[in-house]
């Protein structure tokens, strides 16, 4: 067997199904990531209001002051941030927030009990400024809650749920008001049977790419994910049945035309909702194929990105114990979980144990044996971070990261970044063909002008006055297309800067 040796550290051999040997990686990519020479300065523009006394007791870590998680600017030169709390801000021209929506009171079923949890993302439509819809993503407790989900995984009953993931659209009576005043519809209700709400759905998004007329145009993204099923723990965790199947939601990103079908005359999805007729399985003419997926796949797809230069979509896939990975997504893509981790095979499938990862067969390895499976097309593994966060193709003004997709780890605080042109080359069906990564230093401008090298890390510890357990970053792109830095422990919205 051949083995790439300056890639990975070996650890054993396992007899595989397949009846060949089969290599346990223990370092997948021992090659470090490091910062060469790309810096770039990072300032304070915005701070959310201090909600630390909402939150309920969870771990040992003192709480945030905020859970920023999502910045969404609107063509209307607006801003708008969430409090995963339960707030949803909008942000003047001197980037000052004000209450926009308050979700406690309008759910009572609501949990905040872990970072996946309250109001975890939002989103409007391309013409809010017209319609005033815009659409939330939130968690509930089955315990009590007398809503049936539209969505049960598989082989799974009523009796077995023990959260909901909520998506809901808001229709704004006035969309320029500051504050909101409207109605509700519920689009989506998923169910988890594990016991925490770890990988609920997350990401709703609109194609910025598309213009009035093109097919896409209109439609909703969803990044849906393994429901838990890989780490939620409790009796149904860590089920590889769930996954690689068609009919179901779970490791899917989904694409629905958000209208209920009673508006668009269309084909009801499993929600609220519309299953869009361009999509390739609602086209198939098969039964076992849910209309609403686009690719399937993932593990935890919790944040998705288009190139506003040729509308190359990007998924950001936070992986098990080893790898996090950056796709490029195709429709109709199979991206490999619980088969695949990176460019290796999970170890469910050979060992029993989801928290190792074995070599690829050689002639899937260098691309000479056809793959079912879409390969990730830049990884780090957890030597670097332990979860991947959003990432962009930059065409700011930022002369240093023009032409970079930059991406980073929630967990770590550590910006990242890959030529744009290397992760499109990578997209060739050899499995470890990946674009290279390097670290970006970010620096601060002293009062007297002076450069100071920091970490996200430090300058969250610096804001807070006490030390952190994790950095908890999230990116957003503006309107004009630069890169805001935002956390769920200081509450403190950053920019990435020309210097």
């Amino acid at each position: 067997m051949k083995i790439r040796t300056g890639w990975f550290t070996l650890a054993t051999l396992v007899l595989g199904s397949t009846g060949t040997l089969r290599a346990q990686v223990e370092n997948p990519i021992p090659d470090p990531v490091v910062t060469r020479d790309l810096a770039v300065e990072i300032r304070e523009i915005a701070r959310l209001p201090d909600t630390s006394e909402l939150d309920p007791s969870f771990g040992t870590s003192p709480v945030g002051w905020a859970k920023v998680s999502y910045v969404r600017d609107l063509p209307d030169g607006r801003r708008f941030a969430n409090d995963s709390r339960g707030f949803l801000y909008s942000l003047d021209s001197e980037n000052e927030p004000s209450l926009y929506l308050e979700f406690r009171d309008v759910f009572a079923h609501m949990t905040y009990q872990s970072l996946q949890s309250g109001v975890i993302g939002f989103g409007f439509h391309p013409e809010f400024a017209d319609n005033g819809l815009f659409y939330t993503v939130h968690v509930e407790t089955a315990e009590g809650n007398p809503e049936v989900p539209d969505f049960i995984p598989p082989n799974f009953t009523i009796d077995d749920v023990t959260y909901h993931n909520v998506i809901t659209e808001w229709r704004s009576n006035d969309p320029s008001s500051d504050t909101f005043d409207g109605t509700r519809r519920e689009l989506l209700r998923a169910a988890h049977v594990v016991d925490n709400p770890f990988h609920a759905l997350g990401h709703v998004a609109f194609n910025p790419t598309s213009e009035p007329g093109d097919p896409d145009y209109g439609l909703m993204y969803i990044g849906s994910t393994d429901l838990g099923f890989s780490n939620g723990g409790g009796p149904n965790a860590a089920n590889p049945t769930q996954t690689q199947r068609l009919d179901t939601i779970l490791t899917a990103i989904l694409r629905i035309d958000p209208r209920s079908p009673s508006e668009s005359g269309g084909i009801k999805g499993i929600g609220d909702y519309t299953i869009p007729a361009i999509n390739q399985y609602a086209a198939d003419g098969d039964p076992n194929t849910w209309g609403e997926i686009y690719a399937s796949g993932f593990r935890n797809p919790h944040r998705l990105s288009w190139d506003m230069s040729d509308g190359t979509m990007f998924a950001m896939d936070i992986g098990m114990s080893h790898i996090e990975e950056v796709n490029i997504v195709h429709e109709g893509g199979n991206y490999g979980w619980m088969r695949r981790e990176g460019y290796f095979d999970n170890g469910v499938n050979i060992s029993g144990n989801l928290d190792v990862v074995f070599t690829l067969p050689p002639e899937i390895l260098d691309g000479s044996q056809v793959d079912r499976f879409t390969y990730p097309v830049a990884v780090y593994d957890h030597d670097e971070g332990v979860a991947i966060t959003n990432g962009y193709a930059y065409r700011g003004v930022i002369s240093a990261l023009r032409g970079k997709f930059v991406y980073g780890d929630l967990q770590r605080g550590r910006l990242f970044a890959s030529d744009i042109e290397a992760l499109k080359a990578a997209d060739d069906g050899i499995p470890d063909t990946v674009a290279p990564i390097e670290e970006i230093q970010l620096f601060v401008r002293d009062a007297d002008g002076e450069r100071r090298d920091v970490t996200l890390w430090e300058l969250i510890e610096e804001r807070l006055g006490r030390s952190v357990t994790r950095a908890d970053m999230h990116l957003s792109r503006t309107s004009d297309g630069e890169i805001l830095v935002t956390t769920r422990q200081d509450g403190t919205i950053r920019m990435l800067m020309a210097d």
